[in-house]
C-alpha cells in the first residue's frame, strides 16, 4: 500500500494566498475596464480635435505657399478650379483629393506635389492641406462652374 503524500500546510496556505490574490486583481480589472471606456470617448475626442487643429493650421501654411497662388487666397480660382465649392467639395471624397493633390493631373498646371513624385511635400503634408481644403465644405459657395479658373 502506498502512502499518499501530505500537503505542506505552507504551501496550501501560500496558493491560497496568491489564488485570492489574483481574484481580486482580476476583479479590479474588470471594475476598472468600464471607467477606462467611459473617460476613454472623451479623451480620444479631444486627441482627434486637437490633431485636426494643427492638421488644419499647417494646411492654411501650405496653402499660402504652395496653391494660393493658382487657387486664390480662400480656394475661390485663379488661373486653376475653384476649389472652395459646393458642387467640387460635395462630389470628392477625401482620398480623391489626395490623390489629386499627391499625383498632380497630367496633361494641365497641377503638378504632383508628393514628394514620392518628385514633388516637394510629404504624405503628412498633403493630408494637412486635405484638412484645410474640407474645411471650406460647410460654408462653402455655390460654383457651378468651379472647374473653369477665373481670371
Amino acid at each position: 500500500m502506498t502512502d499518499t503524500p501530505r500537503e505542506d500546510p505552507e504551501v496550501v496556505r501560500s496558493t491560497h494566498r496568491w489564488q485570492t490574490t489574483g481574484a481580486f486583481v482580476l476583479f479590479l480589472l474588470v471594475l476598472a475596464f468600464p471607467v477606462y471606456r467611459a473617460t476613454d470617448g472623451s479623451r480620444r475626442d479631444s486627441a482627434l480635435a486637437s490633431q485636426n487643429k494643427a492638421l488644419l493650421s499647417q494646411g492654411r501654411d501650405l496653402w499660402g505657399t504652395n496653391c494660393m497662388s493658382c487657387h486664390g487666397i480662400t480656394g475661390q480660382g485663379v488661373n486653376a478650379p475653384a476649389l472652395n465649392s459646393q458642387e467640387f467639395l460635395t462630389n470628392v471624397n477625401d482620398d480623391q483629393i489626395h490623390g489629386i493633390i499627391a499625383g498632380g493631373i497630367p496633361g494641365t498646371a497641377m503638378p504632383a506635389w508628393l514628394n514620392d513624385y518628385g514633388g516637394p511635400l510629404t504624405d503628412e503634408q498633403i493630408v494637412a492641406l486635405v484638412t484645410y481644403i474640407r474645411s471650406w465644405e460647410k460654408n462653402a459657395p455655390s460654383v457651378p462652374n468651379w472647374r473653369t479658373p477665373t481670371p
